[in-house]
């Protein structure tokens, strides 16, 4: 079906609708070798469409898996070091996708990947507060008081964190060390970590489980699933993508 050329050139990427006037304008467009005008309009089924000489490829569908990162695994595509990579870990995705925010090395559990930008940088800006579920093991006995210190928010390098939820997680009183489940809605390099350093108490596990009430569930450590029609539609509406 033929449609206006900017918004086949904004649906594929390339530009804005305004944006992708001032380019027809410019004549950097052509249509099967032809100088495009605007108001044209072409089919990127049959028609060859360029910008700058460049071919306009047909957008890949949006894509939208969960992966369980394993601790010692990078959150990225590329490493020069040749460090193990999350891409060695999704090879049967059909489509390129990028990690939504970071784990650290040492961190695993719940990863998203996409290709539907607007969708990640909502889900990671923390204006949308969009919640974050950890299970954090730390180091030794932790007083409520620091607890305390943390729920309202703790000075790093960079400024007051928000207020965090923490609740501690039962466990057989021989233990030594304290489990508990943090949710928090900022992104902040290293955050719990951090956070934890700065009231004396290492964190020796870290585990993200939730984000937004979407689990893990069952996935085991290294695998990954596409999301669901219903979890897709869940997170656009908490970020208030219309859908």
């Amino acid at each position: 079906m033929k449609e206006r050329l900017q918004k086949i050139l904004a649906r594929a990427g390339i530009a804005s609708r305004r944006k992708a006037e001032e380019l027809i304008r410019e004549g950097r467009v052509t249509v099967n070798g032809q100088v495009a005008s605007i108001g044209m309009k072409a089919d990127l089924e049959t028609d060859y469409i360029k910008v700058d000489g460049k071919l306009v490829l047909k957008p890949e569908p949006k894509t939208y898996i969960m992966l369980n990162k394993p601790k010692g695994v990078l959150t990225t595509l590329e490493d020069p070091e040749d460090r193990p990579t999350i891409k060695e870990l999704i090879k049967g995705v059909r489509f390129r996708v990028y990690p939504v925010g970071r784990l650290d090395f040492y961190t695993e559990g719940l990863l998203l990947l996409t290709n539907d930008g607007e969708l990640a940088y909502r889900i990671i800006h923390p204006s949308f507060k969009v919640e974050k579920t950890y299970l954090v093991k730390v180091k030794g006995i932790i007083e409520e008081k620091d607890l305390d210190r943390l729920r309202r928010g703790i000075r790093l390098e960079e400024g007051v964190t928000a207020p965090a939820r923490i609740r501690r997680i039962r466990m057989p009183k021989t233990e030594k060390n304290s489990w508990l489940e943090v949710i928090i809605h900022e992104g902040k390099k290293r955050q719990i970590r951090r956070m934890f350093q700065r009231v004396g108490h290492p964190v020796l596990k870290l585990k993200r489980t939730k984000i937004d009430g979407l689990s893990l569930g069952e996935l085991p450590v290294g695998q990954w699933r596409y999301l669901t029609a219903e979890e897709i539609k869940r997170l656009k509406k908490s970020v208030k993508i219309d859908i």
